[in-house]
C-alpha cells in the first residue's frame, strides 16, 4: 500500500480508551497520520490524544458521531481513510488486513464483527435484522452494516459527505451510498473487544432511532423495494375486501375504494422517491 493513510477516530469522553488504543495504533502502522475528533468531551480526551501525537480537532459541544466523522474526513490528507471507534473495541493489528483487501480493487473494506463480538443479544438481533434488510435492498450479502471499523477510498467517501447524518448511523448511510453508486465493498471478519468506558447508546431512545434506520436503508437505496410491497399489500387488501363484500352484499364499499386508492398513492410516492434517489447518486463524467 503506497497510498497515504489517515486514521480517524471520533471521540467523546474516550480518554480511557485512547490511552491504550493510540499506542497500539502507532505500533501496528508505520508513521500513521492520526486524527482524533473531540466531539465536545468533558474529560481530558483532547489532552490524551495530543500527548500521544495525534492531531486533534475539537467540536465546542457534542454534535454527534457522524459530525465527527465528517470533520475528520474534511481535514484528512490521506488517499485512504481508516475509521475506528475510540473506545478500544477495534484491534489496530487488523488495519494492514483491511488495507491489503483494499488493494484488491475494492473502494471500501469493512471489519465485520462476529456474533461473539456483539454487546448483547438485543444488539445481535438488531444487527442481524439490519443486515438482512440491507442485503434484500442491495442484492449483495452485507455481513455488518453498522460496523464503525472500515477503510475507504478518501475521494469517493467525500462524495457522500452531504448525505451523512450527524448522529450514529453514518456507517449505514455510506454503505448504502457506495452500493447504490456501484463502488465495490468487501467484508473482513474481525473480533471486537469489550469497549473501555461507558457506552453512549441508550436502548429506549436509540431503539426508535435504529428502527428509523431500517426505513432509511430503503429510501437511500431503492425506495420502490419498500413502497412497492406496501402498495401491493393495500391493493390486495382492497380487492380481497371487494370480493368479500360483493359475494356477501353485492356491492363495492368505501373501504375497498380507500384501500385501492391508498395502494395507488403509495406506489406513486415510491416512484417519485426512486427518481429523487437516482438524482442523489448522479455522478459527473
Amino acid at each position: 500500500m503506497n497510498s497515504r493513510i489517515t486514521i480517524i477516530l471520533p471521540a467523546r469522553n474516550e480518554s480511557a480508551g485512547l490511552k491504550t488504543l493510540l499506542p497500539r495504533i502507532y505500533a501496528a502502522v508505520s508513521s500513521p497520520d492520526v486524527i482524533v475528533v473531540d466531539d465536545g468531551s468533558t474529560d481530558d480526551t483532547a489532552a490524551v490524544a495530543e500527548a500521544a501525537g495525534a492531531h486533534v480537532i475539537r467540536h465546542p459541544y457534542g454534535i454527534g458521531n457522524g459530525a465527527a466523522i465528517k470533520s475528520g474526513a474534511r481535514a484528512a490528507t490521506g488517499d485512504v481513510l481508516i475509521f475506528m471507534d475510540a473506545d478500544g473495541q477495534h484491534e489496530p493489528a487488523d488495519i494492514p488486513r483491511l488495507l491489503s483487501k483494499l488493494d484488491e480493487g475494492y473502494d471500501m473494506v469493512v471489519g465485520a464483527r462476529g456474533s461473539a463480538s456483539q454487546a448483547n443479544i438485543g444488539r445481535r438481533l438488531a444487527n442481524r435484522l439490519y443486515n438482512s434488510v440491507a442485503t434484500y435492498m442491495t442484492g449483495h450479502r452485507i455481513e455488518d452494516l453498522t460496523s464503525g471499523f472500515r477503510a475507504v477510498n478518501a475521494k469517493k467517501f467525500r462524495e457522500f459527505l452531504y448525505l451523512l447524518p450527524n448522529g450514529f448511523s453514518y456507517p449505514t448511510t455510506v454503505t448504502m451510498a457506495f452500493f447504490r453508486s456501484g463502488y465495490p465493498i468487501a467484508y473482513l471478519p474481525i473480533t471486537a473487544h469489550k469497549r473501555i468506558g461507558k457506552s453512549h447508546i441508550r436502548p429506549l431512545r436509540d431503539g426508535v432511532r435504529f428502527l428509523l434506520i431500517i426505513f432509511k436503508i430503503a429510501t437511500l437505496y431503492s425506495p420502490l423495494k419498500l413502497f412497492g410491497p406496501v402498495a401491493l399489500g393495500f391493493f390486495a387488501a382492497g380487492m380481497g375486501w371487494y370480493v368479500h363484500t360483493y359475494l356477501t352484499q353485492g356491492r363495492f364499499t368505501n373501504m375497498s375504494a380507500l384501500l385501492i386508492s391508498a395502494s395507488v398513492i403509495v406506489f406513486l410516492i415510491g416512484l417519485v422517491s426512486e427518481q429523487i434517489t437516482a438524482l442523489l447518486y448522479k455522478r459527473e463524467g
